[in-house]
């Protein structure tokens, strides 16, 4: 069996559910990533915040991101996956909820988030390639 462990990204860094957008998007661009995990004071997971969400849900409604927080753009309960579930579980809810990042939990601590990319460079190319198609449908 192969764990979420096995495949994710470890470590990655949060933003803070009281930052502000401003702040969220200098540390995407100094990460050179497009997805952050929210973070609150509690150190839980709060939710994910990407680019996307930064220009749609703040910008484009004439929101001002240097005083929207990041956590104000957190909905619902985030979809998360076990450090040490198998990975077609992953694969299953990256699918079932179109996300193309899902947080890695151990307990209540994020140790990692599992790509498409991850996903893609650990299965099979056919595989990888019909769970990418899936989860962009």
């Amino acid at each position: 069996m192969t764990a979420a462990r096995d495949i994710m990204t470890p470590a990655p860094r949060c933003v803070g559910e009281n930052e502000t957008l401003v702040e969220a998007a200098r540390l995407m661009a100094s990460l050179d990533v497009g997805a952050l995990p929210i973070c609150g004071e509690d150190d839980r997971l709060k939710g994910m915040l990407t680019d996307r969400d930064i220009v749609v849900k703040c910008v484009a409604q004439g929101g001002d991101p240097g005083a929207t927080t990041a956590g104000s753009l957190a909905e619902g309960k985030p979809v998360t996956i076990g450090a040490d579930d198998d990975v077609s579980e992953a694969l299953e809810m990256m699918k079932k909820h179109q996300v193309r990042r899902l947080p890695v939990i151990d307990g209540h601590e994020l140790v990692g988030i599992i790509s498409q990319a991850d996903v893609a460079l650990s299965l099979a190319p056919q595989q990888a390639g019909e769970t990418v198609a899936e989860i962009s449908e």
